[in-house]
């Protein structure tokens, strides 16, 4: 008689996994940021047809925006995974709130297409890969940098360095934004002279026709 409750527990369980497994997973995108989105969306061709789902959040620790996929994205092939973009509703400049939406447009966009960036990188690993992923991010700092130099990279070589750059300059430049998030961008993140280059390397294969 006791192990009736246990068995109900897990026909439970198992329902709900079938559900969330089961249900077509879709793209959204608040109205706030639609353009900016769509903007940064169309140097990702590759993520077309990939449900993404942009969602404000209160904060967002350490960052204003994350990417991950959705738990059910990680049980399933990685053509048929979601993920989702946090986007922190404010972050602070000398102390003070601001909205992230209320940033200059181009420095939203690169915000997004780094973001994005990570999502091509997840999109690249299998289901144990991209768990193991989560796991060396949360514990070592130098997998840190790697993957947010890489989400980095793949933006910059999908034709969106000058957003990039932007929002780089946009923090490093402003003298009232929080020293403590400006060193982070400078430890974990290309710097301008290194997007620059890399720039410079693409263009260069251009014109000798290997890109």
């Amino acid at each position: 008689m006791k192990r009736k409750p246990i068995t109900l527990f897990l026909i439970i369980v198992a329902l709900l996994f079938v559900i969330i497994i089961l249900k077509e997973p879709k793209s959204n995108i608040p109205d706030r940021i639609k353009n900016e989105v769509d903007i940064a969306l169309g140097h990702f061709p590759e993520l077309d047809g990939i449900p993404i789902s942009f969602k404000f959040k209160e904060n967002i620790k350490k960052s204003v925006m994350l990417a991950q996929p959705t738990w059910s994205g990680l049980v399933k092939p990685r053509n048929k995974r979601s993920y989702v973009i946090l986007i922190s509703e404010r972050f602070k400049i000398s102390g003070e709130e601001f909205k992230t939406v209320d940033v200059p447009k181009e420095v939203l966009i690169g915000w997004l297409g780094h973001e994005l960036g990570h999502v091509m990188d997840y999109q690249q690993r299998g289901n144990l890969n991209l768990i193991g992923f989560g796991i060396r991010y949360v514990l070592l700092k130098e997998f840190v940098k790697q993957a947010e130099r890489a989400a980095d990279s793949f933006a910059v070589a999908r034709g969106m360095s000058e957003y990039i750059l932007k929002t780089k300059r946009f923090i490093l430049n402003n003298s009232a934004i929080d020293d403590t998030y400006k060193a982070r961008i400078k430890q974990y993140y290309l710097s301008p002279d290194e997007i620059m280059e890399m720039v410079k390397q693409q263009d260069s294969m251009k014109n000798d026709g290997i890109l």
